[in-house]
């Protein structure tokens, strides 16, 4: 039985090897492979004179400003075509280490966008990743295809336009709104995007149309907020996620404005303390600074971060 499963398994690596002698990939038609990286990070918003408060923070995120067509001069995502045998999200990471000079940012697929006509070069798929950084840490330098690399803080408002529900199906319509600011600089963009969200059998379905779009390369408008809306909901789901934004040691409050920043929306302090207690361990350090009342540091509670991974 033994020798019988072995001449059987030679036989089929034999076919097998002949099968891709004679493949011809070239008969299907290739596309090209990006990564396009949505990096965050939560910044400063300039100069705060009130020494009686913590300094102003925003949510922000990394653009750069094309030195090339098509869509030369407008502001973009990082990213980059992948290279012959690379790994697309070693792609990813390539990209992002060349803008910021950061290689250990949180980094996940978020999104592949393969439409026809996304881009006018041809047939280009990008696989969008999320990126989670402490901006502090960020050198930021354009390569040789940007012109500037720039931190641009991000607003969102939305509107629902129509939602209808039954047992058996749902669609729920929304614009959003987009407005991305550059304080240093002064560059405004926006663009407003359609979101049409159908369920069928409970299972979801997204499309995305640009409705306007100004000063943004590409489709990058719908990537931005489908990025920024699968933050939104990360930070929801794990909390971990928004520790990638803050230092090894920061306040509880530091860590409460974070996650308000994500989520667009004020929280309770006494329970966001109590969902977070089993995430953070008090250290014996205090705040320091001038013009508020120290605080408490704290650290990530390594075994909650590593679910047991420590263990024995």
């Amino acid at each position: 039985m033994k020798n019988g499963m072995k001449a059987n398994d030679l036989q089929s690596a034999h076919e097998e090897q002949e099968f891709l002698e004679k493949y011809d990939i070239t008969q299907y038609e290739r596309p090209s492979i990006a990564a396009d990286i949505a990096a965050f990070s939560i910044l400063g918003e300039g100069e705060n004179h009130n020494f009686r408060r913590l300094p102003e923070k925003a949510l922000k995120l990394l653009l750069i400003q094309r030195a090339s067509y098509p869509y030369k001069g407008c502001w973009a995502l990082p990213g980059g075509f992948c290279k012959p045998g690379e790994d697309v999200a070693d792609t990813a990471r390539r990209e992002l280490y060349e803008e910021t000079n950061i290689n250990n940012a949180d980094l996940r697929l978020v999104g592949i966008f393969g439409e026809t006509g996304r881009d006018p070069r041809g047939w280009i798929i990008s696989n969008t990743f999320l990126a989670l950084m402490n901006g502090e840490k960020c050198r930021l330098r354009a390569d040789t295809d940007a012109w500037a690399a720039e931190w641009f803080s991000v607003g969102i408002a939305r509107e629902v336009l129509q939602k209808e529900c039954t047992k058996e199906s749902a669609r729920i319509q929304t614009i959003y709104h987009l407005s991305l600011e550059c304080g240093d600089s002064g560059i405004k963009l926006s663009a407003t995007v359609k979101e049409d969200k159908r369920f069928q059998d409970f299972h979801e379905k997204v499309r995305y149309e640009i409705m306007d779009s100004d000063g943004l390369a590409f489709d990058h408008a719908k990537i931005i907020l489908h990025a920024l809306l699968s933050l939104q909901k990360l930070a929801g789901e794990d909390m971990t996620a928004v520790f990638h934004f803050l230092p090894e040691q920061f306040t509880l409050t530091e860590l409460q404005n974070a996650m308000e920043l994500v989520q667009g929306r004020k929280l309770l302090t006494a329970n966001f303390r109590r969902k977070i207690a089993d995430y953070v361990v008090e250290t014996e350090k205090l705040s320091e600074g001038a013009g508020h009342r120290p605080a408490k540091l704290f650290e990530r509670n390594v075994e909650a971060f590593y679910q047991g991974g420590c263990d024995g």
